[in-house]
């Protein structure tokens, strides 16, 4: 188990579609989910912030995002997104890969996520709100696309110390809104 670098924007590996885990309960599986899990908990530290980790984030080319909140913990191999409800929101966007600027993106409201576990089972989560933006991210990630691809709206981006200045924490996430069809 080792902290790795967090590759940071401008980094080829982060614009890479990464491979799928053939053997989610090999050796090498597990020492890059210990690795996401160490790097994790060290980035938070850092930076005061984040979630998440992808496996591209520290330099692995493969498809496993690692998952800790306050409640829940997760390492999802192969994740994918199986369902996207019908409302989006806009969210300010953050990114240990870009730690100082926010970006508005628009994301769905409620996903399902399909992933295998470490220990080969496989699993099906729904979420809404912050939890389906972060999957949604995270995933994003593993298919090579930053929150900077997805920009929403006039004037999508701030640094972070400048939207602090006029924002609460709790305004990065809107209310969902229809989606146009």
């Amino acid at each position: 188990m080792a902290v790795r670098r967090i590759r940071q924007l401008g980094d080829p590996i982060l614009r890479v579609r990464c491979e799928r885990v053939q053997n989610p309960k090999s050796a090498a599986t597990r020492l890059v989910a210990d690795d996401l899990r160490d790097s994790l908990a060290i980035a938070r530290k850092k930076y005061k912030m984040g979630r998440a980790l992808a496996a591209p984030q520290i330099g692995a080319p493969v498809r496993i995002v690692f998952v800790q909140t306050d409640k829940q913990r997760w390492t999802m191999i192969n994740p994918e997104i199986t369902d996207v409800g019908r409302d989006d929101f806009l969210v300010w966007d953050d990114c240990f890969s870009f730690p100082n600027l926010l970006v508005r993106v628009n994301r769905a409201y409620q996903i399902t996520v399909a992933y295998t576990d470490p220990k080969g089972k496989q699993h099906t989560l729904e979420l809404e709100g912050p939890m389906a933006e972060l999957l949604q991210h995270e995933i994003d990630h593993l298919d090579g696309i930053l929150a900077l691809d997805r920009a929403s709206g006039v004037d999508p981006f701030a640094f972070r110390s400048e939207w602090e200045k006029v924002h609460k924490p709790g305004d990065r996430y809107g209310p969902p809104k229809p989606r146009e069809v």
